[in-house]
């Protein structure tokens, strides 16, 4: 389909570069004579090295290739990114020569015609910009070649480190020439790609937090950067359609050349190219398997364990009859990472834990994937241990099982991940609806499944899956069946979207399940269940039996008792993404990536029941007994001890260094209240029960949590903390520019029947809230404001 694209830029160049040089004979020097001195490295695009200088033979004769940046030694810290192993920008680039000039122009991939009129294709190609990034001037020439000094470029900010480092607030660097070199051991050059490193050092005034925790002088940072020019696939690969309900992502460009009747907009899935050997027989291995390599540098039991997990999609193309297509390996020894020819799996450190990655090398005029390249955060296990201690500790005195216990459970959450992260690298999205199919994919995130045992212990046998899920399976079978061509291809894709169907499977992604406001049912991070009251419910029961059971035996004897707050902070907090997931039945709606051709489909409220259930659960979570911290832990709590430094995996408080109880409700609390209070939510609740009355209201919502604010002297001072909490958030509601102007209406209404009863209390304190309300109301100021405290980072875990 992309030939003609092809086709045109390279005729386009080819005439340009030979009317160039016909006109101008050249009183360049030889490249034999120009390198006789230079090592060679010979390849897709033979270079010569000579001390500072990479020397780059460019085809007279012009083709395209796809030219991927990345950064091979990173930065370490999480918040900045700019990790290691990262993979910048892959852009369709080919060398543009003119008269005394090679010009690296990166194509625009975006528009295109896949017309036979060259015409038409150069019509569209001359409407949208291309973009030159790099400029050189030919220090030599041969029949077939230019060569180019290809060292500026290789030391230039490509990856826009300095920019990344701003827009983070480190500081303001730019790239030190004089203490940047190429890297000679990272650069080579093979048939089908050639890669090139060169060491970059930042210089700058260091006046971030994040640049000063990890580099050994924050004012020089010192990283890797790295290029590689990949020869285009031929074409034999074929694309395959997008769905919105197959599981993959989408590649889309516009096509300006298709009919009238069709959409300019057109789609397809990034997949790798897998053929059968045999391509009419039940079973075949493949003619190339897909193989990843992992980092040679994750240490054992996490190596075994990696590499069980990632091999996990084996099971998926057998499945479809491929006989060992999939195959999880070591890294060759001495093998490059960001060498293009391997799948890779690497183990990267920071020094704070943070996300894994799924990221490809994707060929932009078809979507085959090139290259997978899997970036798994280091630090993830250790939180995974420090959950999985603070949960099971108090059911275990042999400190050697518990031990075990914990290791077993932090693996099987690696095994999972490993595949999670490979599933992305193979196209596949979240699947974030998944966890209320019975766990039918490791593209959800998951919650550990963890459950009380009749004698009140906890089981944690089945925290994780131990395999692909058939929502995974079904996946692979449409972005990976062989069909062999034939004509019936599409339909064949239908029958397997069908049997997903049939089977009861569900795909909601990303932007439907990730937003504070999110409205579909099934739609959820780190969840359990296909009930999510129902699972909240039970959930908050597992929590209350690991409270009473918390203490200090959980810390080793030497270590200090202020890190028990790391542990407190899981175990309290254990519901907080079931909330998240509950919330969502309040003002949910129920659909799916329906298309215009299932007559059934419609989007439709939660019904009246569900929601009303969702909201009782959810105010449970807001009362005395379940945000107050016991008083045989708040004694336990202490400030950190010497030598210990501060850590976001501890709540912030209001009193100063020592722990503050009474702000670890707040935060807790206001995680739910600013859920159900979300602007969104609350104006599909208003419309919701206009339509439907049964379904509660905005005001019922708001009375409700009033109601939970009644203050008791026994209950102090939390009580009157969440009092004000609950005010303030539903002021600040009141008043979002997001809230439709007829729920800030409603929500003031009740704000001021409230202050009328506690104007009527007697209490000194309610008559003056009760003033403060109506100062709000009749001027829009509010002398209570505050920014509550939010919990401690949960994701990822």
């Amino acid at each position: 389909m992309l030939k003609q694209l092809a086709r045109g830029l390279a005729l386009a160049a080819a005439l340009l570069a030979t009317a160039a040089f016909a006109k101008q004979p050249s009183t360049l020097p030889s490249i034999e004579q120009f390198t006789q001195s230079m090592k060679a490295e010979q390849g897709l695009l033979t270079f010569y090295q000579q001390q500072q200088h990479i020397y780059l033979a460019v085809p007279k004769k012009s083709a395209q290739y796809i030219f991927q940046s990345s950064l091979p030694w990173g930065l370490g810290s999480n918040d900045i990114g700019l990790d290691r192993g990262q993979l910048g920008a892959t852009r369709l680039v080919h060398f543009a020569i003119h008269p005394n000039k090679v010009l690296l122009v990166q194509d625009n991939t975006q528009f295109r015609a896949s017309s036979d009129r060259q015409e038409e294709v150069e019509s569209v190609n001359q409407a949208f910009a291309d973009s030159v990034i790099a400029g050189f001037t030919p220090v030599a020439e041969s029949d077939q070649a230019l060569l180019i000094d290809y060292t500026d470029f290789l030391l230039s900010d490509i990856h826009h480190v300095s920019e990344t480092l701003a827009n983070t607030e480190q500081g303001s660097y730019r790239l030190d020439p004089q203490r940047s070199s190429i890297y000679l051991p990272r650069s080579k050059a093979f048939p089908k790609n050639t890669e090139l490193e060169a060491v970059l050092t930042y210089s700058g005034d260091a006046k971030g937090q994040y640049v000063n925790q990890v580099a050994a002088d924050a004012t020089a940072l010192t990283l890797h950067s790295h290029h590689s020019f990949i020869q285009l696939p031929d074409d034999n690969y074929r694309p395959r359609k997008f769905n919105p309900q197959a599981g993959f992502w989408a590649e889309t460009y516009q096509d300006y050349s298709v009919a009238l009747d069709q959409p300019i907009q057109q789609q397809r899935i990034p997949r790798h190219r897998l053929r059968k050997a045999d391509p009419i027989a039940s079973v075949s291995e493949a003619q190339q398997p897909l193989i990843y390599y992992l980092d040679r540098g994750v240490p054992e039991p996490i190596k075994s364990a990696l590499m069980e997990g990632a091999s996990w999609w084996q099971q998926a193309f057998t499945a479809i009859g491929f006989d060992n297509a999939f195959q999880v390996k070591l890294l060759p020894e001495g093998a490059d990472p960001m060498d293009v020819r391997y799948n890779v799996i690497q183990w990267v450190h920071r020094a704070t834990r943070g996300w894994s990655y799924g990221s490809s090398v994707i060929d932009p005029r078809t979507g085959e994937i090139i290259k997978g390249h899997v970036t798994l955060g280091s630090l993830r296990v250790r939180q995974d241990i420090k959950i999985a201690t603070a949960l099971l500790a108090p059911f275990y005195d042999d400190r050697a099982e518990l031990a075990q216990k914990v290791q077993a459970v932090a693996l099987a959450r690696i095994r999972q991940l490993a595949a999670h992260e490979v599933g992305h690298t193979l196209g596949l999205a979240h699947n974030f609806a998944a966890s209320t199919d019975q766990r039918a994919s490791v593209m959800d995130y998951p919650q550990p499944l963890v459950s009380l045992t009749t004698d009140n212990t906890l089981d944690v046998s089945q925290a994780y899956t131990d395999g692909l899920g058939v929502w995974d399976k079904q996946a692979i079978a449409y972005g990976y069946s062989d069909f062999g061509g034939i004509a019936e291809e599409s339909q064949l894709l239908d029958k397997i979207l069908a049997k997903n169907q049939a089977l009861g499977l569900h795909f909601i992604s990303d932007r439907d399940a990730r937003a504070a406001s999110g409205a579909h049912p099934l739609a959820h991070l780190w969840d359990n269940g296909s009930d999510p009251v129902t699972e909240l419910q039970r959930l908050m029961t597992v929590r209350n039996t690991v409270i009473q059971r918390f203490d200090t035996e959980l810390l080793a004897p030497d270590q200090p008792l202020s890190d028990l707050m790391e542990y407190w902070v899981p175990v309290y907090a254990m519901h907080r993404y079931q909330i998240e997931a509950a919330v969502k039945w309040l003002a949910g709606v129920n659909y799916d990536y329906a298309l215009a051709s299932e007559s059934t489909a419609k989007a439709t409220p939660l019904a009246a029941s569900q929601q009303r259930r969702a909201l009782q659960q959810l105010l449970q979570t807001l009362t005395i007994d379940n945000l107050q911290v016991p008083a045989r832990i708040r004694e336990k709590l202490l400030p950190l001890a010497y030598g210990q430094a501060d850590s976001r995996e501890r709540f912030e408080g209001r009193t100063g260094l020592v722990p503050d109880p009474v702000s670890m409700a707040e935060a807790l609390a206001e995680h739910t209240l600013s859920l159900m209070l979300n602007p969104e939510r609350l104006n599909r609740l208003y419309q919701q029960h206009g339509y439907q009355t049964n379904i509660p209201s905005v005001a019922e919502v708001a009375n409700a949590l009033l109601e939970q604010t009644r203050v008791t002297q026994q209950q102090q001072p939390l009580s009157e903390r969440l009092r004000l909490l609950v005010v303030n958030d539903l002021i600040r509601s009141a008043s979002d520019h997001n809230t439709a102007p007829e729920v800030q209406l409603s929500l003031q209404q009740q704000l001021q029947r409230y202050a009328v009863g506690l104007a009527n209390q007697g209490a000194a304190a309610d008559k003056l809230l009760a003033s403060a309300i109506q100062q709000y109301l009749d001027s829009g100021q509010w002398r209570y404001q505050f920014t509550p405290r939010t919990l401690p980072p949960g994701s990822p875990i």
